[in-house]
Formats: C-alpha cells, sequence, structure tokens
C-alpha cells in the first residue's frame, strides 16, 4: 500500500506508525496504551468519557452505559484526541453533547478532538479506496460502519463529506432539525428546512414504530430545501431512526 505520508492529517500519521494498513487493525485501545494511556470501561454519572492526566501518564474512562459500540469507541477516541493534543490543558470530563462526529466544525478544543478522533476510526488514506465507485447513500454508509467498527453517524458524515456529488447529512426529532452537515460540492443557496415535510418517509419513521433503513427515494428537493430554486430540482433522500430515537436522513442532489 503506497501513502504519500506528507499528506496524512496528524491521527492518520499516528495510525500509520502502527503499522495500520487495513480496518481491523484500528485498535484504539492498543494505541492509546502506547501512548501512555490506560483505558477502563465503567460506569459514569453525569458524562460519556473522562481523561485524568498527570505528567506522561494518563486513564481514560469511558461510560459503558454510553450507548452502543460505535458511540463507545468515538467517545474513546474523542479522549485520546484530547491527551494527544491537549495533555498541557490538564483534565478533561466530556459530557455527551460534545462528543460526536456531527461537532468536528466549530473552532473549539472539543470540536478538534472530535475531528480527530474521526480519523482515527475513519482515515481518510483507507476510507477514500473504500468508497471508490460506492453511492453516496446510507445503504454505502451503513457498510462503511460494518467495516470500520464505527457509529454509522459518523460514517455517513464521513461517507458525504468525501463525496464528490452534491450531499448533506441531517438530523431531526420530531418537532425540528437538530444538525446537518454538508459537503463542499452542496450548494450553498440552499437551506435545510427546520421541521420535517410529512410527504417523506423521514416524518413516518420519526412518528412512527419503523426502526430500520427506508429505501432511496427520490422526491422533489424543497421537502427538504428552501432557497435558490429548490422546487426545481429532485433530491435523493434515504433515512433511518437512530438508537436515540432521532431520524438520520442522507440526502443527495440528483442530476
Amino acid at each position: 500500500m503506497r501513502i504519500d505520508t506528507a499528506r496524512l492529517s496528524p491521527a492518520e500519521r499516528l495510525l500509520w506508525s502502527h503499522g495500520v494498513v487495513e480496518p481491523g487493525q484500528i485498535d484504539l485501545e492498543a494505541i492509546a496504551n502506547a501512548c501512555g494511556a490506560r483505558v477502563v470501561h465503567r460506569h459514569l454519572d453525569g458524562c460519556e468519557a473522562r481523561l485524568v492526566a498527570s505528567a506522561e501518564q494518563a486513564v481514560i474512562s469511558v461510560n459503558t452505559a454510553g450507548g452502543y459500540e460505535g458511540r463507545r469507541r468515538f467517545s474513546l477516541a474523542h479522549e485520546l484526541a484530547h491527551w494527544i493534543c491537549d495533555r498541557k490543558t490538564g483534565s478533561f470530563q466530556c459530557a455527551k453533547e460534545v462528543i460526536g462526529p456531527q461537532n468536528a466544525e466549530a473552532k473549539s478544543v472539543e470540536a478538534h478532538a472530535n475531528a480527530y478522533a474521526s480519523q482515527l476510526i475513519l482515515p481518510d488514506y483507507l476510507v477514500v479506496p473504500w468508497a471508490h465507485g460506492k453511492r453516496t447513500n446510507l445503504d454505502a454508509a451503513k457498510t462503511l460502519a460494518n467495516d470500520f467498527n464505527a457509529s454509522l453517524t459518523a460514517a455517513a458524515i464521513k461517507l458525504a463529506k468525501r463525496a464528490t456529488t452534491p450531499a448533506c447529512i441531517v438530523c431531526h426529532n420530531q418537532s425540528r432539525l437538530l444538525w446537518h452537515q454538508r459537503n463542499g460540492a452542496f450548494p450553498s443557496e440552499f437551506f435545510v428546512l427546520g421541521e420535517l415535510h410529512q410527504e417523506t418517509d423521514a416524518f413516518g419513521i420519526a412518528f412512527g414504530a419503523a426502526t430500520g433503513l427506508s429505501r432511496p427515494r427520490k422526491e422533489p428537493a424543497d421537502r427538504w430545501l428552501s432557497g435558490g430554486g429548490a422546487y426545481r430540482l429532485t433530491i435523493e433522500s434515504q433515512s433511518i431512526k437512530l438508537p436515540d430515537g432521532t431520524v438520520l436522513t442522507m440526502l443527495s442532489l440528483a442530476k
């Protein structure tokens, strides 16, 4: 496998230095131990994960009640990022609300840790060749999540961000839009609607008992977007209910 290491992010260089050339080799606990941090899985009150640092050693605690495995792995990667990048700042106690790939773009210490964690779990140098020739939808994101032992949310964001066609990830609850992430190809004149349209599959999932993936569906773009003549366009959507009850949707502008 040939890699231009000069193009790798700091997190990717760490993986490369540990000989990671395929997804199954990303052993976060082993990497943490090699970096001087011991990982403990335990019940935590009031936070999702915690870093206690002292000189050249640290303990990373991950909440055993912190959801599914992909979520706990992201929490571990987030605290490992703090240990590697922010150890001079002190210890960290990170709540569920600040840990997640959807919070990786703001300019803050927590956002930087999220971005670093995303690259530890889903490094571009492995994801980009994996995604070559695949469609940008949640079916592909689910397979990516399984192959890399990542959360579906992290995999969907990574897939959308690396797509060359206009793509956007949105997350809703029953009452409003919670967050969204768009890639560079997605037109800036469009704005994601603040509420789910009643004719979308996502609306039925949010208010119904369905838990599986909807089928990819082409529909009028103005069910999801406003501005820039969205009513003239067609969008492909695919949705799923996440374990916390919110609905995740991948949107791709059709040609």
